[in-house]
């Protein structure tokens, strides 16, 4: 057994209804969902910093064909991303997380990387082990 706790992680369209075991609902896009009201989005966070630059996003246009090498470009950036990743990773070490994305295709989009950059970021990090006892002599 390692010791490495799974994350307690998911995603979820920001037009898909709460639900109480989403924990911590993160929307996890740049810009605000189209048509959708803050009230009825009942979100904990807006990461802003998390999405993809600019850049990427347009790069990207949601075409499955660049999806692998999205999947990479926005790897790249998240090792460079620090703070927003620890962000995330703190709420998630205390309650469930749900990564909260407006992208109509719920096969090729960011969240779906992001969640498993920070799942592969979970596996990778050391479990706690309490120093050996030692006897007092």
């Amino acid at each position: 057994m390692s010791g490495a706790r799974e994350p307690a992680l998911a995603i979820k369209r920001a037009y898909a209804a709460p639900d109480r075991h989403d924990g911590c609902r993160i929307l996890v896009d740049r810009l605000w969902p189209r048509g959708l009201k803050k009230e009825s989005a009942h979100l904990d966070l807006w990461l802003k910093d998390i999405a993809p630059s600019p850049a990427l996003r347009v790069w990207f246009g949601h075409d499955p064909a660049r999806f692998a090498e999205f999947g990479k470009r926005y790897i790249a950036e998240l090792k460079k991303n620090d703070a927003a990743v620890a962000q995330v990773e703190q709420i998630l070490a205390r309650r469930p997380v749900t990564l909260i994305y407006a992208a109509k295709d719920e096969s090729c989009n960011h969240a779906l990387v992001l969640k498993k950059f920070l799942e592969m970021r979970c596996k990778q990090a050391p479990a706690f082990s309490p120093p050996p006892h030692r006897a007092l002599r």
